[in-house]
């Protein structure tokens, strides 16, 4: 038996010098001191021994197993290190060689358009609010004198919440109108951008969610000419001097009197065709709406507890998104929400 050990002991640390790996290690560790392995399997004779063997050859197990463990523990050392190397240089990063080019982003063609108009307007002395997209139609209809039955509530234009038609996804932010002169007294100077919604089919020029940039002024001896005013003067900054606007006569529940402002199709020049075919773009009106604008209905403020007696003032709603196909030449506005990186990175 005592010869058997020495032949393991041997073999064993022959065996570890050889391992190259953990997982060769591993395996001659279960080989040789597993509950089947080589030494357990000698030491299972030991029952066979004479009373004065079994300590001189148990003496002897020790030590054989002692030289395995210390071999191994040894060996695992080494190998660690060796695999430690191997991976640190394979993951070495040569910092002469030259970094990868980061393509830097940029901001949306659509905020572009908006911060030049914010900045024109606080300019201006406005001030920018912000209000709930998930409204309450009192705000978004009723306290704008737009009343029950009027095509504007009906449900194929707009998307409600309640059975009852009380709370909608606001189709304009003319509600910013109400909420803050319910809260403020004249003067008053705001403009209110953000999203809206309404049940329009997507096409070249309209699309179920947009943006509107609301505005709103509102002290004593406010005009039409006021309105005009401001308009012209944002438009012409927007679209360069040389911009062909209109103003029309319109109605809005919540202006009297009320307009359109239009400008000259940047893509037909007012011509209404391209090529002789009708104008995809302002489909062959040779203008494009901008916004709809007009002063103050005096229900509107008397309602929010303003005298129209004292007070006047105007209102304004411009649609985001076809300021900016005018002013970036943009000729279909689904172009704007496809996020394909070829588009937004002309701007």
């Amino acid at each position: 038996m005592k010869q058997q050990l020495e032949t393991i002991r041997q073999q064993a640390l022959a065996a570890l010098d050889a391992a190259e790996t953990p997982a060769a290690l591993e395996e001659l560790r279960v080989k040789l001191l597993g509950k089947k392995g080589e030494l357990t399997a000698v030491l299972k004779q030991m029952g066979k021994l004479s009373p004065e063997e079994r300590p001189i050859m148990g003496q002897v197990a020790n030590a054989v197993r002692a030289d395995i463990e210390a071999k191994l523990e040894e060996r695992k050392t080494v190998i660690n290190a060796a695999v430690l190397e191997a991976k640190l240089a394979a993951e070495a990063i040569d910092v002469t060689i030259p970094g990868e080019a980061v393509t830097m982003g940029h901001e949306h063609p659509m905020n572009q358009v908006l911060q030049a108009i914010k900045d024109l307007f606080v300019g201006m002395g406005y001030t920018i609010v912000d209000g709930p997209e998930v409204e309450l139609s009192d705000y978004n209809f009723t306290k704008l004198n737009t009343e029950e039955g009027h095509p504007a509530r009906d449900r194929s234009d707009t998307f409600y919440f309640t059975d009852d038609d009380s709370v909608l996804l606001r189709t304009q932010t003319s509600s910013m109108q109400i909420r803050v002169m319910e809260n403020a007294k004249p003067p008053i100077c705001i403009l209110a951008p953000g999203r809206v919604y309404r049940k329009d089919e997507a096409d070249a020029t309209h699309s179920p969610m947009f943006h509107q940039i609301e505005g709103l002024v509102v002290a004593e001896n406010i005009t039409m000419g006021n309105l005009k005013s401001a308009l012209v003067t944002v438009m012409k900054q927007i679209y360069g001097q040389d911009a062909v606007m209109r103003f029309r006569p319109h109605h809005f529940p919540f202006t009297e009197p009320s307009c359109e402002m239009d400008m000259q199709c940047h893509k037909c020049h007012g011509t209404g065709e391209v090529d002789g075919a009708v104008c995809s773009t302002c489909h062959g009106e040779g203008w494009i709406e901008l916004l709809g604008a007009g002063m103050v209905h005096p229900k509107v403020l008397s309602g929010c507890g303003i005298d129209p007696e004292k007070y006047s003032g105007f209102a304004f709603g411009m649609g985001l998104e076809r300021m900016a196909m005018g002013r970036l030449k943009i000729t279909d506005l689904r172009l704007i929400f496809d996020n394909d990186v070829r588009f937004l990175n002309q701007f």
